[in-house]
């Protein structure tokens, strides 16, 4: 029926009516905090690009950890910082690694924590790139994958437990989960970073992590922006090669593709608000040219009601101490 019998406003009235009929929500234990763990550092040490985020030490982490579970967040997500790199990122999937001590000190200090880890070469290569290289500079898939299957069983014997490859080298999820199977970790679940884009928004993260290409770029690996049915495709292959759940980075100029690839996967999707999101709201914020918090629960609650299930993002600490108010 039309105006005058129907009037939308009726169920806008009151805060009772608004909360009655919300069709999106959004809790703490969606959400997921981004961290980073340094070989080179004793404490803490800020991040310029970031602001609020910094880089820990082991210790440091723990204490990060502990504040994670009071504020009720979903789990950490771990980037590992090492002291020394070379040129085929042997650090990655060393037993004694920084992302491999830093899982078995979180599962010993608090076993029920969720431990995300990203299982990837760039922080740990010399060349900053996500594979391995070939003698003419590019970088070889197949190669570079055989080491992605090394990197995440070393996570899982550490004992991660979700597994989050996100280098986008073909196959690597199907030689990730054959390669888990056969050292017997058969129920250890892979989150597929499967459409990630070669994006602008990932710049404060190369800074924080110091893993910025020494030369080039990545977009004969990452996708190319422009291209959205490509998505599909792309995460329908790493479900059909073994994929638990799959994720769509950046997040907010992405909301149509977390929608398709959602409807398309029917698997828990992952959306990663990323570091130059973050970035831009925390300067805008300081400018005071808005509201922080409104800002930020307006953009998490948009990724969920564009399909996220899980949404990795920096905000998470914040966004959970205002929730619980």
């Amino acid at each position: 029926m039309a105006f005058p019998q129907t009037r939308m406003r009726r169920l806008r009235s009151s805060a009772s009516l608004r909360g009655l009929v919300r069709e999106t929500e959004l809790r703490p234990g969606q959400l997921v905090l981004p961290l980073f763990v340094s070989e080179a550092i004793r404490a803490r040490e800020p991040i310029a690009a970031l602001p609020g985020v910094e880089r820990l030490s082991i210790s440091a982490l723990l204490d990060e950890a502990r504040e994670v579970v009071a504020r009720g967040i979903g789990g950490v997500m771990l980037f590992g910082i090492p002291a020394a790199k070379d040129a085929e990122g042997s650090g990655a999937w060393d037993e004694e690694g920084v992302i491999q001590t830093a899982v078995r000190a979180l599962k010993r200090a608090l076993p029920d924590l969720l431990v995300l880890t990203d299982v990837c070469l760039c922080e740990y290569t010399s060349h900053g790139h996500c594979g391995v290289l070939r003698e003419d500079g590019a970088v070889d898939n197949d190669a570079s994958v055989e080491l992605l299957a090394r990197i995440a069983v070393s996570h899982a014997r550490a004992g991660a437990d979700l597994l989050a490859p996100s280098d986008m080298m073909d196959g690597r999820v199907g030689a990730i989960r054959s390669e888990l199977d056969a050292e017997g970790f058969a129920d250890a679940p892979i989150l597929a970073y499967s459409a990630k884009f070669a994006s602008a928004f990932y710049g404060p993260f190369r800074d924080a992590a110091g893993s910025a290409p020494a030369f080039g770029d990545r977009r004969g690996y990452q996708m190319d922006p422009a291209n959205g049915r490509e998505a599909v495709p792309e995460a329908l292959l790493d479900v059909q090669e073994g994929a638990d759940m799959v994720m769509v980075k950046p997040a907010l100029a992405y909301g149509d593709l977390i929608r398709a690839v959602k409807r398309t996967t029917r698997l828990p999707v992952a959306a990663y608000n990323v570091s130059g999101e973050y970035a831009m709201v925390k300067a805008a914020a300081a400018a005071g040219y808005l509201d922080e918090r409104a800002a930020v629960l307006e953009i998490l609650v948009s990724l969920r009601r564009a399909g996220a299930d899980t949404i990795i993002s920096y905000h998470s600490k914040d966004a959970a101490q205002w929730l619980a108010e």
